[in-house]
């Protein structure tokens, strides 16, 4: 078992770096960035941006280095400050061997910043150069520096105030999916073509079926906007808590931010991300329990005279969950990760949410960051698994 376990953390390690790499390498050659912005705003308006402008902003956001360079130093922080190679710096769109003119934002004794054509018998020194905003390094626990989401201020800060919400939201729905799923899924399968078996089959594949923001949209209707506007008691869809009081039937004034205005704001995404799980996790666990049903094993326990309760949870419902146990690990990235439809429809501040505003406003650091995260819980989900597996099934062994 210990073989096995340092084989995999080599393993896992290698699948975080080639995964990085490629997620850090199409955010880059994707179109947008700091740079959109102002071409837009130079195109559209009386003001114009000069090309030093425009130089000074490359530089300052490590545009001008060449993508291994920059995935490098946000990896592990190095190298730091501005790459020199024979004297002369590195530049994204600078040819290996002869360095033909680049432009580079220097700085004089005085202060001030101006654009200068280098040539390639020219040299650029460390100390000419503007300081590179460079972090220590994801490695160390440094994401770098938000770009626009929240501008020049730590990415670990964003993800630190979005988190607990994604935690509160994703783990309460897997928590409620297992109890109400696990039930439905071997009931089901025990009473096989029954009225309850038809009736639950339909509606289970009625929401596997059906899209998340169908579902978020549907219940935003039924219990926020008609019952509101007929009187009646309705949830509040939208944010965690309320910026004021609000009156609703039944309950009366809510205080905002109250424990009872964070718990109604929690139930309509809470109640569609558990609609949704439910649907596809007891139709898996009815189909592996029916498959388990079927063997021999079972046959022969109910032979031997034994208790139907205990065959059903000690010798079909523990080797039915063996494939279950896939699923729910896997949701472990999704926890951290955040639910990213439910999240935005609901306007919940998770981590979600921030990824899908991090994507529309270009922010590639913050994008990058939740990414790196996902990734990495991924692969210890996939070892989590192979360690349950030898728990729910003792036959099971890793040398």
């Amino acid at each position: 078992m210990t073989s096995y376990l340092i084989r995999r953390v080599f393993q896992m390690i290698l699948v975080i770096l080639v995964s990085a790499a490629a997620s850090y390498a199409l955010l880059n050659f994707a179109p947008g960035g700091p740079m959109s912005g102002l071409r837009q705003i130079t195109q559209n308006s009386r003001f114009r941006i000069t090309e030093e402008d425009f130089a000074r902003i490359r530089a300052y956001f490590e545009l001008d280095l060449s993508v291994p360079i920059r995935f490098s130093r946000w990896l592990i922080g190095q190298p730091r400050g501005p790459i020199v190679i024979f004297g002369k710096e590195l530049f994204a769109n600078t040819p290996i061997g002869c360095y033909k003119e680049i432009q580079a934002t220097v700085q004089d004794a005085r202060g001030n910043f101006s654009v200068k054509t280098i040539g390639c018998s020219e040299y650029v020194y460390l100390k000419d150069l503007v300081g590179r905003r460079t972090s220590n390094g994801v490695l160390r626990g440094d994401f770098g520096n938000s770009w626009k989401l929240s501008r020049d201020r730590p990415v670990s800060n964003l993800l630190v105030s979005r988190l607990p919400k994604t935690i509160q939201l994703s783990g309460l729905a897997v928590l409620l999916s297992l109890i109400v799923g696990l039930p439905l899924g071997v009931y089901s399968a025990l009473k096989q073509y029954s009225r309850f078996d038809y009736i639950f089959t339909t509606l289970a594949f009625m929401g596997s079926a059906m899209p998340t923001f169908f579902f978020g949209i549907l219940a935003i209707m039924l219990f926020s906007i008609i019952p509101n506007r007929i009187g009646w008691f309705y949830l509040p869809a939208g944010s965690s808590v309320a910026v004021r009081d609000y009156a609703v039937p039944i309950l009366g004034t809510v205080k905002a931010n109250s424990p009872l205005d964070a718990a109604l704001h929690l139930i309509l995404p809470v109640l569609v991300l558990t609609i949704v799980s439910v649907s596809g996790w007891s139709r898996y666990v009815r189909g592996s329990m029916l498959e388990v049903l079927r063997q021999d094993y079972v046959r022969t326990a109910r032979a031997k005279g034994l208790v139907e309760r205990v065959v059903i949870a000690k010798h079909a419902l523990r080797n039915a969950l063996i494939p279950f146990v896939t699923i729910v690990v896997f949701t472990l990235p999704g926890i951290i990760g955040g639910a990213i439809i439910t999240e935005t429809i609901f306007s919940w501040p998770g981590m979600g949410r921030l990824y899908f505003l991090a994507l529309g406003e270009s922010d590639y650091p913050v994008a990058m960051a939740v990414l790196f995260l996902t990734a990495v819980l991924t692969v210890i989900a996939t070892l989590l698994r192979d360690i349950l597996y030898t728990l729910v099934d003792p036959r099971i062994r890793f040398s």
